[in-house]
């Protein structure tokens, strides 16, 4: 089976006198299924590839300015400029706050921040978000979450939802943590 070399290239570099005799490292073959074998492509790896890419295009950009330092001046064809009107969507409401009723809830919700500081005194964290309200107690049982919004006519943000867990996240039951963190008469 004959093998490919290169060694005639080498030849001439070095009747040239350009190039010294050297070992060439062994050349990787591939069959081509009839039984001959051919040296096998070259292949770069991609990053390699990208990398000459990037080098290229680099060397080919200038400074994205012009040189004078003046800018250009860049004018459509025609003279007047074209309007187009663009239906702007539907107002959205704000939706309106779903009331929870849960007995033991009765003294909390529709309470408005004032009426909860005094069930429950101060509270350790209070949020206001546009018009919505977060207030909230803690004790040792739980941890105690009100939401106050808006009624939907307007007028004072009241409570409309109560949340309670206990400090690791677990849930608690809710009527439970507003007993257990009402205020002393």
């Amino acid at each position: 089976m004959p093998r490919c070399s290169n060694s005639g290239g080498q030849q001439a570099r070095e009747r040239a006198g350009l190039d010294g005799p050297r070992a060439s490292p062994p050349k990787a073959t591939v069959d081509d299924g009839r039984g001959a074998r051919h040296p096998a492509p070259v292949t770069f790896p991609k990053f390699l590839s990208v990398s000459a890419l990037a080098l290229l295009l680099a060397s080919c950009g200038g400074s994205g300015a012009p040189s004078g330092g003046k800018t250009p001046v860049v004018r459509s064809a025609s003279s007047a400029p074209v309007r187009t009107t663009v239906p702007r969507p539907a107002p959205v409401g704000k939706p309106i706050a779903q009331v929870q009723m849960i007995p033991g809830l009765e003294g909390v919700i529709g309470s408005d921040a004032l009426q909860l500081g005094r069930v429950f005194g101060t509270p350790r964290l209070d949020v206001i978000e546009d018009d919505a309200r977060k207030m909230q107690w803690s004790g040792t049982a739980c941890i105690l979450d009100v939401y106050l919004y808006p009624p939907a006519n307007g007028g004072k943000p009241t409570a409309t939802y109560v949340d309670a867990r206990r400090g690791d996240g677990r849930d608690v039951d809710r009527a439970a943590c507003v007993a257990a963190l009402r205020k002393a008469p």
